[in-house]
């Protein structure tokens, strides 16, 4: 069964990367055809968790998401949007067993790109949906328990982490002339963490994948 969903879990990203490899090439055709592209750029509050076996145990972490996009009209009320924007994720995850208990916190920067279909309920109403591909830039965990038998701070760095992180990003925004308003949630699909040996026992931290909830505003310049 694991083996399944091991397996599954990377034809999911293998078909997130390729889509999104077709969806780029699409716009770049489509902007040398001369049509008319908004750009603009975004920023906004991240909710973010991590989802592991016992999502119970996992917390939310308030974080940022800046960066620009662009809008390529297709219809009068569909759109491609292609975003690149710096987004923070992770979560604090709090833990118990028969050697120690206590809590850490995962704090994660990417530099993600999602290409979303943006489709007009009206003209001031949309919701959008899209995969997105992120690269981790940065990765810092800090622990807090009752036995300090790891130093997680001091041994654990961005290259202990999936530096590829792809999944789904599904939303809604309103536009008020050029400045939008969004809420997005972005499902992640790759597990966030490598396998490694700690005092000779092989572990996966975080075995987790991505959750971020973000509130944003845009701003369109043309």
């Amino acid at each position: 069964m694991n083996c399944f969903f091991s397996l599954n879990n990377k034809q999911m990203k293998n078909n997130i990367v390729l889509i999104s490899m077709v969806l780029m090439l699409f716009l770049g055709s489509y902007i040398s055809s001369n049509a008319q592209v908004r750009i603009g750029v975004k920023a906004g509050l991240n909710m973010s968790s991590l989802y592991t076996n016992d999502s119970e145990n996992s917390n939310l972490i308030t974080g940022f998401n800046m960066g620009v996009f662009s809008k390529l009209p297709i219809l009068d009320f569909l759109a491609i949007q292609p975003e690149i924007y710096l987004t923070t994720k992770g979560a604090s995850v709090s833990y118990n067993n028969l050697f120690v208990d206590g809590s850490a916190r995962f704090n994660l920067t990417y530099l993600e790109v999602p290409v979303l279909c943006v489709y007009n309920i009206t003209d001031n109403f949309n919701v959008h949906a899209g995969p997105y591909l992120a690269y981790m830039l940065n990765g810092k965990v800090t622990n807090d328990s009752d036995i300090n038998l790891f130093d997680f701070e001091e041994n654990i760095d961005a290259n202990d982490y999936n530096r590829i992180d792809a999944g789904i990003a599904l939303g809604a925004g309103v536009d008020v002339g050029a400045i939008s308003l969004g809420l997005r949630y972005n499902l992640g699909l790759t597990k966030v963490g490598k396998e490694q040996s700690i005092l000779g026992v092989n572990y996966t931290i975080p075995d987790a994948t991505n959750g971020v909830l973000n509130l944003y505003v845009s701003l369109s310049l043309n």
